[in-house]
């Protein structure tokens, strides 16, 4: 299964957006703490987060131990980020990819980047910074299905 990270979330609508992506494209989710709301069962269903029971999801204290349980997993790392130079639809993915995110605010530090197996990007039009986290992670995620052979009910 193909897992999207998303590394300290800032915006909870934005992990609310990708977690329904997760659920209705058969992904799991894995969120590396801290965040910057409160991230629980309860608060996901406060928000109407309806598809939390299709979503296999973890929370993570650190990125220390998102990596433990990454590795121990024999995951692959791949960070989506601006400072890649491999464009995500010329990435060769394999189906157990965690795909990873930065935070809305500020990416990822250097530690994340050095850890990641893979890093790409999102070619853009010139002079212009970045997408929404939702929509660059359903971009990279239906890639990744694609070429995996992965997505629901295409078996």
């Amino acid at each position: 299964m193909i897992r999207i990270a998303l590394y300290q979330p800032d915006i909870a609508q934005n992990t609310g957006t990708i977690m329904r992506l997760a659920a209705c494209l058969g992904l799991g989710i894995d969120i590396v703490e801290p965040s910057g709301f409160p991230v629980s069962d309860r608060a996901f269903r406060r928000a109407g987060m309806d598809y939390l029971d299709h979503v296999d999801w973890r929370r993570h204290n650190d990125f220390q131990a998102f990596e433990a349980a990454r590795r121990a997993d024999g995951h692959r790392l791949v960070l989506m980020t601006t400072r890649a130079a491999v464009p995500y639809a010329q990435f060769v993915y394999q189906a157990g990819d965690i795909l990873m995110a930065g935070r809305e605010s500020a990416g990822v530090p250097d530690e994340v980047h050095d850890a990641a197996d893979a890093r790409i990007v999102i070619p853009m039009a010139p002079g212009l910074r970045s997408l929404n986290v939702a929509v660059a992670v359903a971009m990279v995620a239906g890639e990744a299905l694609r070429q995996t052979g992965t997505f629901p009910g295409t078996s």
